[in-house]
């Protein structure tokens, strides 16, 4: 437990902007985080709830040798067809918002639950604070490129997101990730203290 009210936080962003390091700092912070893209791939399991739906929305062709959903033949499809990436979201997304759901229910100290697609799935709920982690085009892109991507793949992945300004702009703190480390660490505790101060004037 801990000795201060506990604050629930939504944590958003942009691709590639930094959501799951900013995750892990909150983590040395003292909060319990949920990520609900590994929530997603641990519902999309062979025998979970949402498997089933997958394959009968996409066909065979998305299943790997393993049995498993093949995360990269989905990706593929759904990045090139925005319907087919809007059907992908109603098969997931109620699946996912339910389990988090729970898992906040559950949460007796600080927690934050990482949302790339908070806003654009209407997940409107009494969040104590909603955090936008972003980054400048550039950085983005060097990122994705590192992580494999070519450049028609990345615009292809940071164009079935919302605009990053948008996020920004509904969000009640923003974290500015184009630098290192050190900065966001910075950032991310000077966030949580301002937030922390914010509930105590309450």
């Amino acid at each position: 437990m801990t000795s201060h009210q506990p604050i629930i936080l939504a944590l958003t962003g942009g691709i590639a902007c930094g959501k799951s390091e900013t995750g892990r700092i909150l983590e040395e912070q003292g909060f319990a985080v949920l990520d609900t893209d590994f929530l997603a791939h641990q519902l999309m399991k062979a025998g979970g709830p949402v498997f089933q739906r997958v394959v009968e929305q996409f066909g065979d062709q998305v299943i790997g040798i393993d049995g498993e959903i093949n995360r990269a033949a989905l990706g593929k499809i759904v990045f090139e067809d925005p319907a087919a990436l809007e059907d992908l979201n109603r098969q997931v997304h109620p699946a996912v918002i339910d389990a988090a759901e729970q898992w906040k229910s559950n949460q007796n100290g600080d927690a934050a639950v990482m949302v790339p697609l908070l806003f654009e799935t209407g997940w409107i709920d009494p969040w104590d604070a909603i955090i936008c982690v972003s980054a400048d085009e550039r950085t983005v892109f060097q990122r994705l490129e590192k992580r494999g991507l070519n450049e028609a793949d990345a615009r292809r992945r940071v164009a079935a997101q919302m605009p990053l300004d948008e996020k920004e702009k509904r969000a009640d703190f923003i974290i500015r990730n184009s630098g290192t480390l050190d900065a966001l660490h910075e950032q991310v505790c000077s966030t949580i203290q301002r937030i922390r101060n914010q509930r105590n004037t309450e």
